[in-house]
């Protein structure tokens, strides 16, 4: 009865023996065949017109996929508020008149958003513009020096700007005095929320 039992289960040894083997060989042999793994390989010169040509994304060379990408604008936004905002014209007043002498804070950030093939800028900035005026002040010519304020504001805040006015150390001037001169300084904010608007236009060319 032992031979017999030996002898029926051979050929089942033999069968899982021989499927055992067939699998290590297909195994084998698809490792031989199968593609190398990739190997990453630096763009070259060559290689970007390529690409810049053949796509339709709007991030950089190595962003084809569109995927989130953030741009850092501070450099170009900085100066180009400094220009816009230090071009801005005299204002006449009844009693006087005043410039803009610089600007002495342009504090903030600038950044252009790549996600998802659409591009997305903003900003936040403070800034403080310096003034000179001549006001006529108990029948005299008085020059005046101070500044104008902007709190925080972002993109697309530009019609609710609000500005405020900061004195010098003149401490001559009375307080109907500076009433009057604030009066006469809060119309430099028409103006600059022109250059503001014209600014964020040209951040949106980016």
């Amino acid at each position: 009865m032992e031979e017999m039992a030996t002898a029926a289960a051979a050929p089942a040894t033999e069968a899982e023996e021989t499927k055992k083997a067939s699998y290590r060989y297909w195994v084998r042999e698809a490792k031989v065949d199968a593609a190398p793994p990739p190997v990453p390989r630096k763009l070259s010169p060559d290689d970007i017109p390529k690409l810049q040509s053949n796509s339709s994304t709007l991030g950089s060379v190595w962003n084809q996929a569109g995927t989130w990408e953030e741009k850092n604008l501070n450099s170009w936004a900085n100066n180009r508020l400094k220009e816009l905002l230090g071009s801005l014209g005299a204002l006449e007043f009844s009693s006087g008149n005043a410039s803009i002498d610089g600007v002495s804070k342009c504090s903030g950030d600038a950044f252009l958003v790549t996600v998802r093939n659409k591009k997305k800028v903003n900003y936040t900035y403070e800034l403080s513009l310096k003034f000179k005026g001549e006001w006529k002040i108990k029948d005299e010519n008085k020059t005046v020096k101070g500044h104008l304020d902007i709190p925080e504001f972002s993109f697309g805040e530009v019609d609710d700007l609000e500005i405020e006015i900061r004195f010098g150390d003149d401490k001559s001037l009375e307080t109907e005095d500076k009433t009057r001169i604030t009066k006469d300084l809060r119309s430099f904010l028409s103006p600059i929320r022109e250059k503001l608007n014209a600014f964020e236009e040209e951040l949106k060319d980016r």
